[in-house]
């Protein structure tokens, strides 16, 4: 099972995330369940080798969800050891660097790595689904705060 907070980091990694907004008026966003522990949370993942941020968070989307989008601002890059450092099931602990981006969901296919998540779904920000992905709190409340200041935390 996938574990947050974390210590002792083997490996930093690139990691991006966005917070896909509907293409409504609405205050919803788009979450994923992971399958790997039941947690709720944006989508995302590593960026690969040759890829831009942009076009990893295009792909880590589009993988999770099925959902095309279009990246907009960044919202901000999230890199405090205390609250980045993941073991994942092989025992492997990364410390990911992430950049997180607003976006807006266009068009939905299928997802192409549906064995990551059980589940997908717009939500409002006051009524997130439980349990919640730790670290993507704080991307969240960065959102909430609706201001255009870019934060590194």
């Amino acid at each position: 099972m996938t574990r947050y907070f974390a210590s002792d980091p083997e490996v930093v990694r690139l990691s991006v995330s966005a917070v896909v907004r509907s293409r409504s008026e609405s205050a919803e966003i788009l979450l994923m369940q992971r399958s790997d522990n039941g947690c709720w949370g944006l989508p995302g993942g590593h960026v690969e080798p040759g890829e831009s941020v942009v076009e990893a968070t295009v792909r880590e989307v589009l993988e999770e969800t099925g959902y095309a989008i279009e990246v907009g601002r960044l919202i901000g890059v999230y890199s405090d050891p205390a609250r980045q450092v993941v073991q994942y099931p092989d025992g492997r602990r990364v410390q990911a660097v992430n950049l997180c981006f607003e976006a807006v969901a266009g068009e939905r296919g299928e997802p192409t790595t549906p064995e990551e998540t059980l589940a997908t779904g717009f939500f409002v920000l006051d009524a997130l689904p439980e349990p919640f992905v730790p670290p993507h709190e704080i991307r969240i409340s960065d959102v909430i705060a609706a201001d255009p200041v870019v934060r590194v935390r």
